[in-house]
């Protein structure tokens, strides 16, 4: 668990970390430099979820050995589809990852993500943080995060280092 008083606001308890794997934890299928130890270290305190469609195939060799639940997702092959911010969501990698947070509690999850899909879960979970990385940013990640960075090191520091989230969503 990782208890973080922010001076303002409702404190935050969190029990779980999720995380998009490709375009957040890795570039191409391939986990960034950094980030397997500062997940190990995540690990000691949260429960380490990684959520992805593994684009790449990659991601159980990538984590083997770390500390981390790998949940792959499916969808309803809806992606490519224009749809509404008000539409229902029946069934695309956006709500299969909000479904897993909700199955989580999403009032005690940290979540991170890049793309367009990682939006919905974003917006539900506790504390949310998008990642502007080589992959980019979707605009809808954007406007669901509470924070921003430029860096999955960066943001998984945040935690690491829990000061500098009441730095930046204090009051």
């Amino acid at each position: 668990m990782l208890h973080i008083d922010i001076p303002g606001r409702v404190p935050i308890t969190l029990s779980t970390l999720v995380l998009d794997y490709n375009g957040t934890l890795a570039r191409d299928g391939r986990l960034l430099d950094g980030v397997a130890e500062r997940l190990t270290r995540l690990a000691d305190m949260l429960h380490v979820v990684v959520l992805t469609a593994d684009t790449h195939g990659s991601v159980a060799s990538a984590v083997q050995g770390l500390p981390v639940t790998v949940q792959i997702i499916a969808s309803s092959g809806m992606e490519g589809a224009h749809r509404d911010d008000d539409a229902d969501e029946t069934g695309g990698e956006d709500t299969a990852k909000l479904r897993a947070i909700e199955a989580f509690g999403a009032a005690s999850c940290a979540a991170f993500g890049n793309g367009r899909n990682d939006a919905l879960m974003l917006r539900k979970a506790a504390l949310s943080v998008a990642l502007l990385g080589d992959e980019g940013l979707s605009t809808d990640a954007l406007l669901a995060a509470q924070v921003v960075v430029k860096d999955i090191r960066d943001g998984l520091d945040l935690l690491l280092h829990p000061d500098r989230i009441r730095a930046t969503l204090r009051v």
